[in-house]
């Protein structure tokens, strides 16, 4: 099981990570400001969890660059960013990452768990950092799905 007791990096900034611009979407994600999920939507963790109690971070690892070779097998006249896509490998990473959570809920007591930390003002790579694991990017050989828990504000 991949869990871990965790100081979470609160940084609301990362929040407008979401409409910077890449390839194909100039003005960053098209959910954004659409899902309720997605910021500025979702609420911030500030407002969700009560901080002043234990979280965690739950993670699954994804093996991407086995994911890369596998496309390009199957695909040798795919382009390096086709072979990448995510619309072919984070269904399969994010049904790993529900997994995990069910495991970590199934051991402790009742928590609140959310898997858009980042929407929701949560600086991941720096969380991750603080407890040992190190993110990629971009990514090369692994993609982490990244999930939080903790108490519930009552505020």
């Amino acid at each position: 099981m991949s869990f871990s007791k965790a100081q979470l990096v609160i940084d609301l900034s990362v929040r407008n990570l979401c409409y910077h611009p890449y390839p194909n979407h100039l003005h960053g994600c098209p959910n954004y400001g659409k899902k309720k999920g997605c910021p500025p939507n979702c609420a911030k963790i500030t407002e969700v969890l009560d901080l002043s109690k234990p979280t965690w971070v739950i993670w699954n690892v994804f093996d991407f660059g086995a994911h890369v070779r596998r496309m390009a097998l199957a695909h040798p006249d795919w382009s390096d960013r086709q072979k990448a896509c995510c619309l072919y490998w984070q269904p399969v990473a994010r049904r790993a990452l529900k997994f995990e959570i069910m495991l970590f809920v199934a051991q402790k007591y009742p928590v609140r768990v959310m898997d858009n930390p980042e929407a929701m003002g949560v600086n991941v790579t720096e969380t991750m950092r603080l407890i040992g694991q190190e993110l990629e990017w971009p990514p090369k050989t692994k993609t982490y799905q990244v999930a939080i828990a903790g108490t519930r504000s009552l505020g």
